[in-house]
C-alpha cells in the first residue's frame, strides 16, 4: 500500500532531502537536560506592546482578509522604516507585498522569475531552504562556495567562475545565516559590475539587517544601477522577536512584484491580519525593544566567539545575525560526528555545517539566541567534549 502511495509523490517532491536542521531539532527535543544551540530563533518573547496590538486587532474585529498585498497602512509603514533605516526607496502602492514569513517572499520571488532550466547562484554555506525553493521553481540551483579565509564574503574571482549563459539571478543573505558574515559597501561595489556585465537579478534576504553589530548595515539595492534589478526580502521574526507571528514582505522594482503579487493572490490571498496589526506597532514603537536584545546578542557573540577560540575551536568574528560558525577541523571529526556525539555525550545540540552547503562542512552553527547563562553551560560541555576527545587521539 506505502508503494502505491508513494508512486503519486512527485519526482521532484521525492528527491528533496528533509531539512538537516529540523533532524537535530526534533532529536534534542527528544532528550533530557539539553541546551540547544540548533534553531535560528530569538529566546526572547515578543514584546508587550505589539502582542496588545494583536490583542486589540482581534477585539476590534480584524478577523477577514485584508488586501492581497496587505495593508497600505503598514505597507506605508515599511515603506517609511526603509527609507530612514537603510536609504531605500519603495512605494507603498506597488513595490511592496506583505507574506507569510520571509520564507514565502523567498519561494514567490523565485516562482516569480524562474523559467525551467535557469540557473540561480546560491551563496553557501546558506540557508537550507534556498536550494530547494529554486528546485521547486523550475531552476537549477548552482552553488557559490564561500571559506574562512574570505570571512564568508563573496569575492569577485569566486562569482566569475560559477556565471554561465544560462544564469538568472544570485541569491545572498547578509548579515549570514549560518556564518554572520556581512558585506561592507565597497565589498558590494566590488561584484556589481559582474551582475549587470551578465544582466542578472539579485535576490538580497536581509532578515538579519537590523541585528548587524560592527558597522551599519547597507543594502545592495542602494548602489547605482542595481535596484532596478534587486528583490530585497525581510520580516518581523528575527529583530523583532515575532518568529510565530509569521510575516514577512518582498520589495522591488514594479514589474516584478506585480508577477509576485499574482502567485500571492492564488496561493496565500494575505498575510495573517492579526499578525499585520502587531507589525505595525513593532515599526512604530519596537525600537527600544530591539535595541535592547541587540546589545544581548552583541555581548553573548562576544561571550561565544572568544570562548570558541580559547578552546582551540578557530572561529571568525561574525559581524551580524545571532550564529557562530566555528570549524571543528582541529578534532579530526566530521560536523555530523562532532554534532551526534555532542548530543549524545553532553547533550547540546549544534547544526553541522555541511547541510549548509558548500564550504560549511568542518564547522558547526551555533545559534547565541539563548541566554547567557545556557551558554556559559554550553560552553563548560563543549570544551569538555574537546578536551576528552583530543587526549583519545
Amino acid at each position: 500500500m506505502r508503494q502505491v502511495k508513494q508512486k503519486y509523490v512527485s519526482k521532484t517532491a521525492s528527491q528533496l532531502k528533509p531539512s538537516g536542521i529540523r533532524k537535530f531539532f526534533d532529536l534534542a527535543s527528544q532528550m533530557d537536560n539539553v541546551i540547544s544551540l540548533g534553531v535560528g530563533e530569538p529566546d526572547f518573547v515578543t514584546p508587550w506592546n505589539v502582542c496588545e496590538a494583536g490583542y486589540a486587532s482581534l477585539e476590534s474585529g480584524y478577523t477577514a482578509y485584508t488586501a492581497n498585498a496587505g495593508l497600505m497602512e503598514l505597507r506605508e509603514e515599511i515603506s517609511s522604516y526603509l527609507s530612514e533605516q537603510f536609504s531605500l526607496s519603495y512605494s507603498a502602492q506597488s513595490e511592496i507585498v506583505l507574506t507569510v514569513g520571509a520564507s514565502q517572499a523567498i519561494d514567490l520571488a523565485f516562482r516569480a522569475i524562474i523559467d525551467p532550466g535557469d540557473e540561480v547562484i546560491i551563496v553557501e554555506p546558506g540557508f537550507v531552504a534556498y536550494a530547494p525553493a529554486v528546485t521547486l521553481a523550475g531552476g537549477v540551483p548552482v552553488s557559490l562556495e564561500t571559506s574562512a579565509e574570505d570571512e564568508f564574503k563573496v569575492t569577485r574571482d569566486r562569482l566569475k567562475k560559477v556565471i554561465t549563459k544560462r544564469t538568472k539571478a544570485i541569491l545572498f543573505c547578509f548579515p549570514s545565516n549560518p556564518t554572520g558574515a556581512t558585506m561592507s559597501e565597497e565589498e558590494l561595489k566590488d561584484i556589481t559590475d559582474l551582475i549587470e556585465k551578465h544582466d542578472l537579478l539579485v535576490l538580497s534576504d536581509e532578515i538579519y539587517a537590523e541585528l548587524t553589530y560592527d558597522q551599519t548595515h547597507y543594502s545592495i539595492s542602494r548602489i547605482e544601477g542595481m535596484r532596478e534589478r534587486t528583490i530585497l526580502i525581510s520580516g518581523f521574526s528575527k529583530a523583532f522577536a515575532m518568529t510565530g507571528w509569521r510575516l514577512g514582505y518582498v520589495t522591488g522594482p514594479e514589474e516584478i512584484i506585480g508577477a509576485i503579487l499574482k502567485i500571492h493572490q492564488y496561493t496565500m490571498m494575505c498575510a495573517p491580519t492579526i499578525a499585520q496589526h502587531g507589525a505595525l506597532e513593532a515599526l512604530r514603537s519596537g525600537r527600544a525593544d530591539l535595541d535592547r536584545m541587540k546589545r544581548s546578542y552583541r555581548q553573548r557573540r562576544n561571550y561565544l566567539v572568544k570562548a570558541f577560540n580559547q578552546m582551540g575551536l578557530s572561529c571568525h568574528m561574525p559581524g551580524g545575525a545571532f550564529y557562530a560558525f566555528p570549524s571543528i577541523q582541529s578534532t579530526g571529526m566530521t560536523s555530523d560526528e562532532f554534532a551526534e556525539k555532542l548530543l549524545q555525550e553532553e547533550r547540546v545540540a549544534v547544526v553541522p555545517g555541511h547541510v549548509f552547503g558548500a564550504g560549511g562542512e568542518g564547522y558547526i552553527r551555533c545559534s547565541y539566541a539563548t541566554s547567557i547563562e545556557s551558554l556559559q553551560e554550553a560552553v563548560k560541555r563543549i570544551e569538555q567534549f574537546v578536551e576528552r576527545h583530543a587526549e583519545k587521539a
